[in-house]
């Protein structure tokens, strides 16, 4: 849902009397009317008025310093997506501006508000190729919802206003506002509007009746129907209405990698995780199934597997509030274009009360069969070292399920969807679309600043560790309550995987040589844990989620345990390998 024209008239933000400042405090007051109240940036020249001005809002606004600019835009991504507002980021121009395009894509295809500011050259000197001058306009435009470069002053307001509406309806997404130095300096008679409403951008698609009539007696007619939830849900806050329309239907449930936590994970309808990694009944029954129910998801290719061979003998109804995503990937019979919270609400007034417990008992038989092959193998292993479904087991048990957890891209995110039982909504934050390693150590601190309640609990490769390792100091300098798990096996782990399964074991440049983690936690004042055997995990994880304030806990894993299930590129999900 990319938005590349928009009307552009400043006047129409005029609702109150005006006050004569500068653009930089413009900036800072449009936040504060937008009820911004944490913001993650790092300073440089191009952005300098800014920061000047926010110096006297810090009474009202919290800024926290990372240590790399990448680090602002996935913390700011994890503040986001617990608390279901909007995360801003603040950076100068030129490789200030360019290490956020990582976050901004990945927020892209995560669907993550967001509002990015960045700091450009004068307007005198754009195209002139000056210090730290660069297209972000250009750069950004593939990965955000909408952008929009300031050169006057009085353009904030209105930039400033659609971009937090444009970022946070419809289909979330991130959005960048580049803006010159000189109209930072410049003064003007400032005036705020919030926007709610911009011509031909409509975010909230009207839900056609007949079409919900349509599906109703698909849903009547199926025998062996499948509920696929995926983050819309969570975004559309639809939880309690897709659960009283499941509890209604009596139709299972199965959750995409985002969609976890949408559903709990104890409910009697859920029937587990879907995916390539994923549990073996929803995979082998989406192909076994006569009706599939999308609810906020977008068929990605882990999923789907091969899509020559995904569910052909099921009607497919599909509720997804962008219509870019109908028909993009799999045909929907029934396409519900819409919001997820209304288009279960008027669906649960349509469907009969219903129930399939033949159809339950296949799943449970799956269940059976993996628990058999892998599961009973990954949580009692005969190896001496520790696996990581263990650990994330042991955790789930530890925090009841109720922990934030923000899990890294690899073997441990596999591992943290597969065994951790989630039990609350906007509990599950990981990287998805873009899998980025580096994502849950800064995404964990924007995740403890959006909800102060529960623990963040970072888990994470040692591979991605160290790609974002230096925001240990922002952890340190804020004191944040940030768990920080680091399961160690001493390589990329995923990678390995496929090379030993695809690739005749040729390791290539995936063994880790790895620093003392303990010394490094020692350098920026963490207090850190260590577990190498068994009998010690146990008493060190109760030790590590008790204590207050950030903790580091290394856990050395089994260096070549592989994460099965498993559908294979380019495999049907019928397809999928238990071993």
């Amino acid at each position: 849902m990319n938005i590349s024209k928009l009307t552009t008239d400043p006047a129409q933000n005029a609702s109150r009397p005006a006050e004569r400042i500068s653009g930089a405090e413009a900036v800072i007051r449009c936040l504060l009317r937008e009820e911004v109240t944490t913001i993650f940036g790092y300073p440089g020249g191009a952005i300098m008025p800014v920061y000047d001005a926010l110096h006297g809002y810090l009474d009202r606004l919290n800024h926290v310093l990372v240590c790399h600019e990448q680090g602002a835009v996935h913390a700011a991504q994890g503040y986001a997506r617990v608390s279901n507002g909007v995360g801003v980021c603040l950076a100068t121009s030129g490789p200030g501006a360019t290490n956020l395009i990582t976050g901004i894509a990945d927020a892209m295809l995560d669907s993550t508000a967001l509002v990015c500011i960045t700091g450009q050259v004068g307007s005198g000197l754009l195209g002139t190729d000056a210090f730290q001058e660069i297209d972000m306009i250009g750069i950004s435009m593939p990965v955000t919802k909408w952008n929009y470069q300031v050169t006057r002053a009085e353009e904030i307001p209105f930039a400033l206003a659609r971009a937090f509406y444009i970022a946070r309806t419809g289909r979330p997404g991130p959005v960048l506002i580049d803006i010159t130095k000189d109209a930072q300096f410049a003064e003007f008679d400032f005036a705020y509007a919030p926007c709610t409403r911009i011509r031909s951008y409509l975010p909230y698609p009207q839900l056609d009746p007949a079409r919900v009539d349509e599906a109703a007696a698909l849903i009547a007619s199926a025998k062996k129907p499948m509920m696929l939830v995926g983050q819309g849900v969570i975004l559309s806050d639809a939880q309690e209405e897709l659960i009283s329309f499941a509890e209604k239907s009596g139709i299972p449930m199965a959750c995409t990698l985002l969609g976890l936590s949408a559903v709990p994970a104890d409910h009697p309808l859920y029937v587990g995780y879907l995916g390539m990694h994923g549990n073996y009944g929803p995979n082998v029954k989406t192909n076994e199934c006569d009706l599939l129910i999308a609810v906020g998801m977008r068929f990605d290719d882990r999923v789907t597997g091969d899509l020559s061979r995904y569910a052909k003998q099921a009607k497919v109804i599909h509720i997804e509030i962008d219509p870019a995503e109908i028909d993009k990937n799999v045909k929907a019979d029934v396409p519900l274009i819409s919001d997820a919270k209304a288009a279960l609400t008027a669906l649960s007034a349509k469907v009969h009360a219903g129930a399939y417990p033949d159809w339950l008992a296949e799943f449970h038989a799956c269940d059976a069969i993996e628990e058999e092959k892998v599961t009973r193998k990954d949580l009692a292993p005969d190896t001496p070292l520790v696996k990581m479904a263990e650990v994330i087991h042991l955790l789930s048990e530890i925090t009841e399920g109720s922990a934030v957890v923000v899990s890294d891209v690899g073997q441990h995110q596999m591992a943290v969807s597969r065994y951790y039982a989630f039990r609350a909504k906007r509990h599950n934050v990981t990287s998805g679309g873009l899998g980025t390693m580096g994502f849950a150590l800064p995404a964990a601190m924007g995740a403890s600043l959006g909800q102060s309640k529960l623990p963040s609990v970072a888990v994470i490769g040692d591979g991605g560790f160290q790609m974002t390792i230096q925001e240990l100091g922002t952890i340190c300098r804020y004191n944040l309550d940030v768990k920080i798990m680091v399961l160690n096996n001493s390589f990329l782990g995923m990678v390995r995987q496929w090379q030993q399964l695809f690739f005749e074991k040729r390791y290539s440049f995936t063994e880790m040589q790895n620093p003392d983690f303990g010394l490094i936690a020692q350098g920026y004042g963490i207090p850190f844990l260590r577990v190498a055997q068994r009998s010690d995990l146990a008493a060190t994880m109760h030790d590590f989620i008790s204590r207050k304030g950030p903790v580091l806990l290394e856990v050395v894993v089994e260096k070549e345990e592989n994460v099965f299930p498993m559908v294979a590129t380019g495999a049907s999900v019928s397809e999928i390998r238990l071993e």
